[in-house]
Parts: C-alpha cells; sequence; structure tokens
C-alpha cells in the first residue's frame, strides 16, 4: 500500500486490528484507537465493532484489567450520548482530519512502512466479515456495548488481584457516570460472586454500593444472607442483617427442618425487584464467571508481557536484550509460546544472523518432539524461508518435510523463486564424485532434493 500510495479505509483498521490482535501487539493498536476514537459517532458503530473487540481482548489477555475497564465504561457513556439524541449524527470527513498514519513494522523509517489511513472511508462493497462473531464487546442497537463475557474476564481479573474496590467503583462508574440505569449489572455481579462462594466479595460490593447511593434490590442481601446462614457465619449474618435494616427491609430468620433460611418481607424499598427476581435464570455472567475462575492461569498472562518485550527489542535489533528477555521466561517457568520463537526468528533475519535461527529451529523442534510447542504453518513459513535465503538446506528440507507431515500447504512456486534468487547457478555442474569433503557431499544432495521437490529439476 506505502509504495502504490493506497489510502487505506476502515476495512483496512479492522484487518490491522486482526492483525495486532493475533501477534499481541497492543501497544500498536492502542495508538490507532486514539485515531479512532478522534472520529468516533455511533453512526460508525458497525464498521468499528471488530476493532474495539480486538483491543479488549488484547487488554485482558496482557492482565490490564485497569485498561479494560476503562474502555468497556467509555463505551457505555457512548451509549448515554447517544440516548441523550435521538437522531445519529451524520457521518462527514473533513479530509486530512481524519487521516493519519500508521507505522508498519519496524518504528526505523529506513526498515518500516507508513500506511495513510482514512477513518472516515467506509467502502459499501466490502466490510470484513468475521468467521465467529466477537465475544467482548455486543453491537445491540446500533450500540457496542460490554457483553456478560467481558463483565466476567473483569470480575474475574479483580478479584484474583484483590481489587474488589475497583470492581465496585466500576459499578458505581457505570451507574452515576454513564447515566445508565442498570441495575441488572450490580445484581447479576452479586449473584454470581454468591453463587461461587465468593461471599466476603459480594459484600463488600454490597458496602460500596450502599456508600455511593446505588439502589440494590432485596434478592442479593437474601441471597447473600442464606449463604451466610448455610455456611454458619453468624457474625456475618448478623452485620449483613443489621445493613439490611437500616436499608428498609423487614428481615425474619425462620428454620424448618434444622436449616436456617431468611424472608424478606415486602417493604418501600421492594420495588426494586421487579427487575432481579429472576436472577436465577439469568445464568450466562455466572457460566461465564465460573469457566474464567478454572482457566485463570497468571502464567498465561505473563507470557503476553514477555513476548511485547522480545517484539519490541527484536524490532529494534537489540537481539541479546530479547534473548535475556526469553532468559527470564525460562527462569520465572514461563512456557515460551509460537509467537515468541516468530518474533526471535524475524529479529535474527533481520540482522542476516542465519545460523543462529538453524539454533533455535533445533530448540523448537525438541519442544514440538515432547508436545510443548504447536506446529504452526505461519512460523514453519519463516523458518523454510529464512533457511533459503542463508543456504541451509539440509534444514529447509527438515522444514518442508515438517509441513508435508502436518498436512500443511507449501508454496512451492514461491519458493522456486526465492531458491533462483539467492542460488540459481549452485552446483549446477558439480557432481557427487568431484565433492572434496563428506559436508560438501550432504549440502549437494539436500539442494539436489530442494530442486527436485520445487520443479527446478525434472
Amino acid at each position: 500500500m506505502p509504495e502504490v500510495g493506497a489510502i487505506g479505509d476502515a476495512n483496512s483498521v479492522v484487518i490491522i486490528a486482526k492483525i495486532y490482535k493475533m501477534m499481541g501487539e497492543r501497544g500498536d493498536l492502542n495508538n490507532l484507537r486514539e485515531q479512532i476514537d478522534s472520529i468516533f459517532s455511533p453512526a460508525l458503530s458497525r464498521q468499528y465493532w471488530q476493532f474495539y473487540d480486538s483491543l479488549l481482548s488484547l487488554h485482558f489477555k496482557y492482565n490490564d484489567v485497569d485498561a479494560a475497564a476503562e474502555l468497556m465504561l467509555d463505551l457505555y457513556r457512548r451509549t448515554r450520548s447517544l440516548n441523550s439524541s435521538s437522531v445519529l449524527p451524520p457521518v462527514k470527513s473533513n479530509g486530512s482530519q481524519t487521516q493519519c498514519f500508521l507505522q508498519v513494522g519496524s518504528s526505523n523509517l529506513r526498515t518500516g512502512s507508513r500506511i495513510i489511513i482514512d477513518s472516515l472511508n467506509l467502502k459499501n462493497d466490502f466490510l470484513v466479515a468475521a468467521k465467529s462473531q466477537p465475544e467482548l464487546i455486543l453491537l445491540v442497537d446500533g450500540k457496542l456495548l460490554p457483553s456478560s463475557k467481558a463483565i466476567a474476564k473483569l470480575i474475574n481479573g479483580y478479584v484474583k488481584e484483590r481489587n474488589v474496590d475497583k470492581l465496585s467503583n466500576f459499578l458505581i462508574n457505570v451507574q452515576k457516570e454513564a447515566g445508565i440505569v442498570e441495575a441488572d449489572l450490580c445484581s447479576d455481579v452479586l449473584h454470581a460472586c454468591i453463587m461461587l462462594r465468593w461471599l466476603d466479595t459480594a459484600h463488600d460490593i454490597l458496602d460500596d454500593l450502599e456508600l455511593a447511593k446505588i439502589p440494590v434490590g432485596a434478592n442479593p442481601y437474601a441471597s447473600l444472607l442464606n449463604a451466610y446462614l448455610k455456611e454458619n457465619m453468624w457474625e456475618e449474618s448478623k452485620v449483613l442483617v443489621n445493613q439490611m435494616k437500616k436499608v428498609g427491609f423487614v428481615v425474619s430468620v425462620c428454620n424448618e427442618h434444622g436449616e436456617s433460611t431468611c424472608v424478606v418481607e415486602n417493604t418501600a424499598a421492594n420495588h426494586l425487584d421487579k427487575r432481579t427476581s429472576n436472577l436465577v435464570k439469568k445464568s450466562d455472567m455466572l457460566q461465564f464467571l465460573e469457566l474464567e475462575d478454572r482457566e485463570y492461569n497468571f502464567g498465561n498472562r505473563l507470557v503476553y508481557e514477555f513476548n511485547s518485550s522480545i517484539l519490541f527489542f527484536c524490532k529494534a535489533k537489540m537481539i541479546e536484550d530479547a534473548l535475556k528477555t526469553l532468559k527470564q521466561m525460562r527462569q520465572r517457568n514461563v512456557q515460551p509460546t509460537v509467537l515468541t520463537f516468530s518474533y526471535l526468528v524475524d529479529g535474527y533475519s533481520s540482522l542476516g544472523m542465519y545460523r543462529d535461527i538453524t539454533i533455535l529451529w533445533g530448540e523448537m523442534r525438541r519442544q514440538m518432539e515432547y508436545g510443548m510447542l504447536a506446529a504452526d504453518r505461519d512460523l514453519f513459513d519463516c523458518l523454510l524461508w529464512n533457511f533459503l535465503r542463508g543456504g541451509y538446506f539440509e534444514r529447509a528440507m527438515e522444514i518442508i518435510n515438517y509441513m508435508l507431515k502436518h498436512n500443511m500447504y507449501v508454496d512451492k512456486w514461491k519458493y522456486r523463486r526465492e531458491f533462483l534468487k539467492y542460488h540459481k547457478n549452485l552446483y549446477c555442474s558439480l557432481k557427487a564424485s568431484d565433492c572434496r569433503t563428506d559436508a560438501q557431499n550432504r549440502r549437494l544432495e539436500y539442494v539436489r532434493a530442494f530442486r527436485k521437490w520445487s520443479g527446478i529439476d525434472r
């Protein structure tokens, strides 16, 4: 695109966002968000739906719960501005004001590329279609809102970090600052915490909501009190009963068949329960939260931080610092991923250190044999391209065999072109009998094998 002077549009932004999400490049995606936010209007919700979903996904992968909460709260604020206006504002393009430069690759202008993006350039004939719908952000009546899965990730992240006060502040801000009457949200969060037996968390949230004068229905109080009674937590139940009486609920504790339960009688405040009386039926958030609680692994969050550092050093051609970061990963028992090795291969390649890539390939191969690293076509493709450029044909044939073994497509034409570009006349007239060493003989053998596989020699 930079070479032909093409200007990117909204589709380009979404495609780039998906690539950044796949590569874990949150910093670049955050930089792009500044431009999108500056021109965003409700009329553009559908065009940039997948963009914001990709950004929110990366916030959670990096375990940056605060950034995720800020983005979700921003979406609620936009919903308020949309509700206050009955007519969607028209989308107007101000020419160069809506255009920005997007740096792709290294920040070094000699090696990287700068793409011009017109974020208001909307094409009607094509819109990026995802194979699966975004999971963290929903498009509801033209509004972008966090899904139950996103809320569950937020809850789990704050609870694991012991930052329940930040979770409470998020709920309070959704109610007050965003101007959204979301009684269901607070009640659903409380209900999910109680069902997971996070009773202290639920009680802390209730306390914070009371201090902020956020109305909560009787059901969360009753559910928490019943949970306390079931767990024989008498002191906590007494404190909660006193709180409920101050709020205005009339509480009676009865004992049937040796089991204590509480009954909350109708009061003036009980009208708040009209929307929370069916909490048991609203299980989406609870199911997502249970799944997040089971799958939570702090090491998975650390790997994105390490990979981000390795990517930065490789882009800056600071390969020694990238290797130090890899060493730190191992010291903290964080398993390198496909992205880790992809960044290192690119870093070595930018410096022409092809021999070091062969050493790195040996480590990757061992990890794949032990089932610690998944076979990835993009990684194999990158390795094969570098081995051909460096003249390591034995390693090139190993990669080809690995790809064929895993039923991966190998573009023979592309690699044939690379071979002819760099090694067109290599060993054309040399015979096996003319080889002076065993190493030269093996090299000749693998060169011939590649020429035959790629169709150069018939």
